[in-house]
């Protein structure tokens, strides 16, 4: 089995109606999820995680500090086997006039709610949480 080793970033922004998160929809396979890509050689999961974010979806973000989670499974491509890691990190839009690449059919902006409703994978979800609690715990500092 291949591996393979990507990064993204869970992008929020606090507008007038609260806190609204930044979902992509691909254009391989329709599913919705955070923007991500491969980590090349000679760069480090943060700066991977921001160029493809810039790549995907035209927009830059505030990394916060203390909050870095993996996960991790298994896909085929083909007729080859691949386990992948995918490292995110969470960002405040420092921009939210989104540019889509070719990556991507769509965009949205939603509530934790309806964010956790469109996602279309489990572990996503529970990355949404923790990134949902992580929040909440700033806010109530």
């Amino acid at each position: 089995m291949e591996t393979e080793r990507s990064a993204g970033v869970i992008v929020f922004r606090d507008g007038p109606a609260g806190r609204e998160y930044l979902l992509l929809r691909s254009a391989s396979g329709g599913h919705w999820g955070f923007p991500k890509g491969r980590v090349e050689l000679d760069e480090d999961e943060r700066v991977a995680a921001l160029r493809e974010l810039h790549e995907e979806a035209g927009i830059d973000v505030e990394i916060l500090p203390g909050f870095r989670e993996t996960i991790r499974y298994e896909f085929t491509r083909g007729s080859r086997s691949f386990s992948k890691e995918v490292i995110y990190f969470l960002g405040r839009a420092q921009s939210f006039d989104v540019k889509l690449s070719g990556e991507h059919l769509d965009y949205l902006w939603a509530s934790y709610e309806r964010t956790r409703q469109r996602l279309s994978y489990e572990n996503a979800q529970e990355l949404l949480d923790k990134a949902e609690r992580f929040l909440n715990g700033l806010a109530n500092a």
